[in-house]
């Protein structure tokens, strides 16, 4: 149990990529980690699956009732809904700022970036993205890079679904050795 002790919290609402979501989550856990699925919304949240509406998972908090000293690192899956809807609630864009604010991992797959680029926190980190965003990163400030997996002070990102084994195990990798906890980054928004 590599993240025993460890607590990772999920930031998602409905219309993210079931992958996206259920694999790390299921990851996390499966190596001692608590996961916590943090919304804008209570109740359930629906996933996107193959051009249609996938599983659901139930929420254990509201983004508003949630402070990130809980946590050891954030996960944002992507999908292109949950991050377009999440994107517009400040205190979702709040929550990813403290995050960074802390130093703390933060973990950004498929469209996820564009919670970064709302938050205003990729300016100057190296990132990748869904390749249909790319632009949208190069504008916010960021420098995107067409690989699987890109670290950059404990901000990891990755492409697509098919990158998920190189994310998980990334994502697992930088909240065991926690080397960049307390490291604080600029997100003075």
């Amino acid at each position: 149990m590599k993240l025993e002790n460890k607590k990772v919290a999920i930031l998602a609402t409905d219309g993210f990529e079931k992958s996206e979501l259920f694999e790390p989550l299921n990851a996390l856990k499966n190596e001692g980690a608590t996961v916590h699925i943090i919304s804008v919304k209570k109740g359930q949240i629906k996933s996107w699956d193959n051009n249609d509406w996938g599983e659901t998972i139930a929420v254990d908090k509201l983004v508003e009732d949630t402070n990130e000293s809980d946590y050891n690192a954030l996960v944002l899956p992507g999908g292109v809904a949950n991050p377009d809807s999440l994107r517009t609630h400040e205190n979702a864009l709040q929550f990813i700022r403290d995050f960074f604010k802390s130093g703390k991992i933060v973990a950004a797959i498929c469209h996820a970036p564009w919670l970064l680029i709302s938050a205003r926190v990729i300016e100057n980190r190296e990132v990748t993205s869904y390749p249909s965003i790319k632009d949208d990163v190069i504008n916010a400030g960021g420098f995107w890079n067409d690989e699987e997996v890109v670290v950059d002070a404990g901000l990891v990102t990755s492409r697509k679904p098919a990158d998920l084994p190189a994310f998980i195990d990334k994502i697992i990798e930088e909240i065991r050795e926690g080397k960049h906890e307390n490291q604080v980054v600029d997100a003075s928004v």
